[in-house]
C-alpha cells in the first residue's frame, strides 16, 4: 500500500486564509453565533401571517431585488434583508414598542453595517400590501441608483478614455 503526500497549500503572503479581508470588507454571511442562526431558522419556520402576506410579494426577486427572511446579521435577526443595496425591511409589532432600547441598539448596528431601515407597523401587510410594496420599490431603487456599482472601475484605472469630437 502506497501512501501518498498530502500537500497544503499556503495563502499568499500577507493575505491570509481569507484573503485579507479586514472584517469591515468581509461579507456579513456566516458571521452570525450558532445560536443566532438556529433562532433565525425556527423563525422562518413560524412565521406570522403578517410577515407571510409580506415575503409573498417579496420572495422570488419579484421587486427585482433578492430578500431575505429573518435574516441573521451579527448578534441579531432582520424581518426581511436585501443584502445588494443593503435595506433592512422591519415590521413593528407589540412586541417592538415594549423593547424600545434594544431597538434602538439594534437599529443602530445595523445602520453602522450600512444599511438604510424601512418600519411598518406589523398590521401594514394587511391592510395595504400593495402601499408596503411599492414603499419597498421605492427605497431600493433610491438606494441601487444612489450607491455606485462595486465592480466599476474609478476612473483612470482601466478605464478607457473616449477621444472627444471623433465621431465614429
Amino acid at each position: 500500500m502506497q501512501r501518498r503526500a498530502s500537500v497544503l497549500l499556503l495563502p499568499p503572503l500577507g493575505e491570509g486564509w481569507d484573503g485579507g479581508l479586514t472584517p469591515a470588507t468581509r461579507p456579513m454571511q456566516h458571521q452570525a453565533p450558532p445560536r443566532i442562526r438556529a433562532f433565525a431558522q425556527a423563525l422562518r419556520r413560524n412565521m406570522t401571517d403578517r410577515e407571510r402576506r409580506l415575503w409573498a410579494g417579496l420572495r422570488s426577486e419579484q421587486l427585482g431585488f433578492k430578500f431575505r427572511r429573518q435574516h441573521p446579521l451579527g448578534c441579531y435577526i432582520a424581518d426581511f434583508a436585501c443584502l445588494a443595496p443593503k435595506l433592512i425591511v422591519e415590521l413593528d409589532g407589540s412586541q417592538h414598542q415594549a423593547a424600545g432600547a434594544y431597538d434602538e441598539q439594534r437599529s443602530a448596528f445595523f445602520c453602522d453595517q450600512g444599511f438604510d431601515l424601512l418600519r411598518f407597523p406589523s398590521n401594514a401587510p394587511l391592510v395595504d400590501l400593495e402601499a408596503v410594496l411599492q414603499t419597498i420599490l421605492n427605497r431600493v431603487n433610491l438606494l441601487a441608483t444612489s450607491s455606485p456599482h462595486p465592480c466599476l472601475p474609478p476612473e483612470g484605472e482601466g478605464a478607457i478614455p473616449i477621444p472627444t469630437g471623433v465621431s465614429p
